[in-house]
């Protein structure tokens, strides 16, 4: 599949050997809960992609992050999903080092690490909540001596197993003002974190999606990313990179696994040419929106309009992901889905991309004030 092809090309550019290491495991093995796919990422160098070559990394733009994201999708959707969550939060750090008010000292050698030692970063944001924003808090931090007790919950947390770093946003409480947001880094080795089952789904059971539960979990200081006097837009933002990198990572990485259902269409000839042409239209088209997505990023585009246009993009490659699998079950036949898991798995694991915040219901208001002219005001 031509489009596929491009996309594992850059992978391998990128990550030589990983698309070769995924492919020689069988696809339960690649998705199974002891998976060893998320070993292999960290083994071919995947921690390093968004990372800047400054800070030893790939430094990939948003074009080659997605297309490498729907390489890993096509051959493991549980560590396309895993891979976006790393990923899109180094993409949210490493935005400190563009901005005015600079990472502390101890900030910087900790991100300094991230490539060179494969430290794989969770996100301990608000995803997995029913109508929640990802970037709300899900977590309570309060004001100890020399920095912060942490305590919450995060479930689902992809990479629960095997990160390093747990990145939270908190609301912090403030003695002269009203609560401020801050970024928390907190190691994976600090005591306090426990890792519980949560997922109970074969469905991208790979991704380590357990429950991480915080007490009393003690952050210093110098590990707390604040606004500052100086730079009070900071952190709002960070967060909307960090939205955008997101929506755009994990969109492509469910345009991963319906490619693999497409190419198993394309390459076994089932149905008309009419059909496989149709198949190809609406595959393509979540490729197309993708892509053009991570170019308006790669030039340029910020704020509530990359926003917007993300937000749209992903709604967009949502109903044509859904055509596209439900037409490529339909082709490959009842044999098919019979005599393997290969394609009913595939056509699940393309679901859950609805399931990701933001619902599309919840952002109706939103975009459709934002389309007539107004401020984009999402909840």
């Amino acid at each position: 599949m031509r489009s596929l092809d491009t996309a594992r090309d850059a992978c391998e550019r990128l990550h030589p050997g990983l698309v070769k290491s995924l492919s020689e495991l069988p696809l339960h093995e690649r998705e199974a809960a002891d998976s060893p796919v998320i070993d292999l990422f960290k083994s071919h160098n995947g921690a390093s992609l968004l990372v800047p070559s400054a800070y030893g990394g790939l430094g990939a733009d948003p074009l080659e992050a997605v297309r490498v994201t729907r390489a890993i999708g096509s051959l493991s959707p549980s560590l396309g999903a895993a891979a976006t969550m790393h990923n899109f939060t180094a993409a949210m750090l490493f935005a400190l080092t563009e901005r005015t008010g600079k990472p502390t000292e101890s900030q910087i050698a900790l991100l300094s690490r991230i490539a060179p030692d494969g430290m794989l970063l969770a996100s301990g944001w608000a995803e997995g909540r029913t109508e929640q924003n990802i970037l709300n808090p899900a977590l309570a931090a309060t004001r100890v001596e020399d920095g912060f007790l942490v305590n919450g919950a995060k479930k689902p947390c992809s990479l629960s197993r095997s990160m390093s770093l747990l990145t939270a946003s908190v609301t912090l409480p403030s003695p002269d003002g009203p609560p401020s947001l801050a970024i928390l880094l907190i190691p994976a080795e600090s005591p306090g974190i426990e890792v519980h089952p949560f997922w109970g789904s074969p469905i991208l059971a790979a991704a380590q999606s357990d429950e991480v539960r915080l007490t009393d979990v003690h952050v210093p200081d110098r590990l707390v990313i604040r606004a500052t006097p100086e730079d009070p837009g900071r952190l709002d933002d960070l967060q909307t990179a960090a939205f955008v990198w997101f929506e755009m990572l994990v969109t492509s990485a469910y345009v991963g696994a319906a490619s693999s259902l497409a190419e198993l269409v394309l390459s076994r000839g089932r149905g008309s040419i009419t059909d496989r042409s149709t198949l190809g239209l609406h595959l393509e088209s979540a490729v197309a929106l993708t892509e053009g997505m991570a170019r308006a990023i790669r030039d340029g585009l910020v704020g509530d309009d990359a926003v917007a246009a993300v937000l749209t993009s992903r709604f967009a490659v949502q109903r044509e992901l859904a055509a596209a699998a439900n037409l490529a079950v339909e082709l490959l036949g009842g044999m098919a889905f019979i005599g393997s898991s290969e394609v009913s798995y595939l056509a699940s694991a393309v679901q859950p991309l609805a399931f990701h915040p933001p619902s599309r219901g919840s952002t109706t208001q939103a975009l459709v004030d934002y389309y007539a002219g107004g401020p984009l005001l999402l909840s």
